[in-house]
């Protein structure tokens, strides 16, 4: 499993052009799945991006959670994050994990998230969507669980 957090002062998405969620302070999580992620990995997965201590305390200093902040989450399945670019000019994304793996994962995944945040924000698996969001700090990061 592999998750691109991205901490926003606000995100809203759109699904198949109609409005979806939004979230004020918060996480955008993008997630894809490969072959042999499994609940342990979606566990792992979100506990750590829930416990990141990714906002500033009142020193500045990164140490404080989303959970400290009482911020929100949205999460984002994104198949694409397993693309491979080192050959040729057009990925491969035959690391990704099928829909049929990967669907029954991100509905776990937003489960798991939804156990812990009150006003969680998702995507649509396989849907067109577009993102917007403003970026704070701007802090990225990548979460990532090698499969065992």
């Amino acid at each position: 499993m592999r998750c691109i957090i991205q901490r926003v002062n606000r995100a809203s998405i759109v699904i198949n052009g109609k409005s979806g969620g939004q979230i004020g302070k918060g996480l955008l999580v993008l997630c894809a799945f490969s072959d042999g992620d499994d609940e342990k990995t979606v566990d792992y997965c979100v506990e750590k991006i829930a416990n990141l201590r990714i906002f500033e305390d009142e020193n500045g200093k990164l140490n404080l959670s989303v959970l400290d902040v009482k911020g929100n989450v949205m999460v984002v399945s994104n198949f694409t994050l397993y693309a491979d670019t080192r050959k040729g000019r057009r990925p491969s994304f035959d690391k990704s994990a099928r829909p049929e793996i990967s669907k029954p994962l991100y509905d776990l995944t937003v489960k798991k998230f939804s156990d812990i945040f009150e006003n969680l924000a998702t995507g649509e698996f396989g849907a067109y969507m577009q993102i917007s969001f403003e970026n704070d700090g701007p802090v990225t990061l990548i979460v990532e669980k090698e499969n065992e």
